[in-house]
Parts: structure tokens; sequence; C-alpha cells
């Protein structure tokens, strides 16, 4: 719904633009401002942008994700997570479950596949700004945004603050982009850059405001 609105507002129309923003506190690019719920995104690519291959294959990546580089520590500091589908099913086929008992909101407008025991997996769809809104109103404060598409439309809501990118070393020429087209720039403020014994180089950002 949010989307058609703003899709209807920006037609030529400034005063409902401008009504519906003050509404659903968004700026004038239709992003949320100041959201009670904060969005990371910690993920591992190749060296050359990809975060799987065109057929979702993650084989590229270090077995068991390599070396220790932060992920227990910012899982800690996680309320719940946000991925797609194709996310979903693709941890389904690993060993174990990654989330612990973690909230897993999985966006489909589908019925899922069953989670396993122990996994809070639940299904939810609708524009980011809605699922920011129903998430906040449950006390949830800081989420977890995985998946290409899913992490391509919350930025492009204007509803990332911090991206922990681990780049693998290794080319793979072609697959699926952690980043796709954007409505303007968006500046980001470099944080830290980590690297570890294995080649693995971590790069934190956050917006800049």
């Amino acid at each position: 719904m949010v989307q058609e609105e703003m899709e209807s507002s920006l037609t030529g129309r400034p005063a409902a633009f401008a009504a519906t923003a003050a509404r659903l506190n968004l700026d004038r690019y239709g992003n949320m401002k100041d959201s009670a719920v904060k969005a990371s995104v910690f993920i591992g690519t190749s060296l050359d942008g990809f975060i799987a291959r065109a057929n979702g294959a993650l084989d590229f990546l270090p077995p068991g994700g390599g070396e220790p580089h932060g992920y227990d520590e910012f899982m800690a500091t996680v309320d719940a997570l946000v991925i797609g589908r194709k996310t979903f099913e693709t941890v389904l086929t690993f060993d174990a479950w990654p989330y612990g008992d973690k909230p897993v909101i999985v966006l489909s407008t589908r019925p899922l596949a069953p989670a396993p025991p122990g996994a809070v997996a639940e299904r939810m769809s609708g524009a980011p700004p809605d699922i920011v809104s129903e998430l906040a109103a449950r006390g949830i404060r800081h989420i977890y945004v995985d998946g290409g598409i899913t992490i391509q439309r919350f930025l492009q809501a204007g509803l990332i603050q911090r991206f922990i990118i681990t780049r693998v070393p290794v080319l793979i020429g072609a697959g699926i982009p952690l980043f796709g087209p954007l409505q303007h720039d968006i500046a980001l403020q470099h944080i830290a850059t980590r690297h570890y014994a294995s080649g693995l180089v971590q790069s934190e950002y956050v917006i800049a405001a």
C-alpha cells in the first residue's frame, strides 16, 4: 500500500506526496526517516561483488563461514532477521539452522516450507516500510536484513543503516550481485576495515547523515 501511495503522489501531485510523506515519516525520496528500527547487513561477497552464483550456489564461500570474523558478536545484537524466500530456501539446505532461536521474518506471498525444529520463522509480505512498522510495533529494534533482493529493496527504501561486508579472495565472474539500481546516490561513511589470515577482508560502513 505504501508503494502505491507514493507512486500515486509522485505523479504530479506534490500536495498528496507531502501528506503521504508526513503520515509515513518519509523524506523527499520516499524513504523512511528516523526509524525506531535499525537495520544492518552482514554479508560475504566474492571480490567482484557477488553474493551467490546465478543458480544461488554459495560454494565459493569458506565452508562453515570460514575463520571467526565477527558474525557471532554481530548476531548477539540482533533482535530479528528479515530475509527473502530464496534465502530461506537456501538456508533450509544447510546442515544446521544458522539463526538459533532468533525470530526470522521471511518475505513471501506464498506459504513456506516447514522450518526445522527450534527455528522461529514467520511469513510476512508488504513494502519494506510496512514491514519495519510492524516489527517496531512488536518492540523489535535491530534487524539483520539478508538476501540480495531484500537488501536492495530495503536500501532503496532508505531503511538500511549499516553494512558489514566481508570479501572473499575469489573472482567468480557472474552471479547475484549485492547491489542493484538506485534512485539516487547513497553516501557511506567508512567505519573500519579488518583483514584476516585466510585472506578475508571486512569493511564496515554506515549510511552518511
